[in-house]
């Protein structure tokens, strides 16, 4: 069993952080997981990207150039990302400043207002796990509380930033739920 994800934006957004977090949790369930950050460190803001592919099968190399799913946290990435996504992959993005959101036949598009779902709680910076909620719910890849459980770990003696993060995570799982009850009806 193997699935690999890309998630990009801009550096400061928490790409690297909800990767890294995604890697983390997936240990119990998966023997080979690999976490690869690719960024610009000249200024934060700039282009930054990582991958992370969990299997139970040895992983050769880091590098993806396509992916079963797609993690877009800053939107300015979208167009320059869709086309390595794999058929039949999937697709979460925000949607703050989302201009063409389309993507090619065959790949599951999940649309997510994560900035503004994370605006609501009263902190942004939740948005990248918000998006991660999504993906795990929209892909079943990992269940939810093994990433609540990695969070616990990491932030456990920080009681606020832990029930910020939980709650993050939390929405965008409900977010996914919530649209997928509305096709289904």
């Amino acid at each position: 069993m193997r699935h690999d994800v890309i998630m990009t934006g801009v550096g400061g957004r928490g790409v690297l952080t909800a990767g890294l977090l995604l890697a983390q949790a997936a240990l119990p369930k998966y023997k080979h997981i690999l976490w690869f950050p690719s960024y610009q460190a000249a200024m934060r803001g700039g282009p930054c990207e990582c991958s992370v592919i969990l299997s139970d099968e040895i992983v050769y190399s880091p590098v993806l150039s396509q992916a079963q799913s797609l993690i877009v946290i800053d939107t300015s990435q979208f167009q320059d990302f869709v086309p390595r996504v794999l058929p039949g992959g999937v697709i979460v993005t925000e949607t703050e400043g989302l201009h063409k959101d389309s993507a090619p036949p065959g790949i599951k598009l999940y649309k997510v207002p994560a900035m503004s779902l994370a605006m609501k709680q009263g902190d942004i910076q939740g948005s990248n796990f918000i998006l991660l909620g999504a993906y795990l719910e929209a892909t079943g890849v990992l269940p939810l509380s093994l990433v609540e459980d990695e969070l616990r770990k990491r932030f456990g003696s920080k009681k606020k930033v832990l029930e910020a993060n939980m709650t993050a995570l939390r929405e965008g799982a409900d977010y996914i739920k919530s649209q997928n009850s509305k096709v289904k009806s």
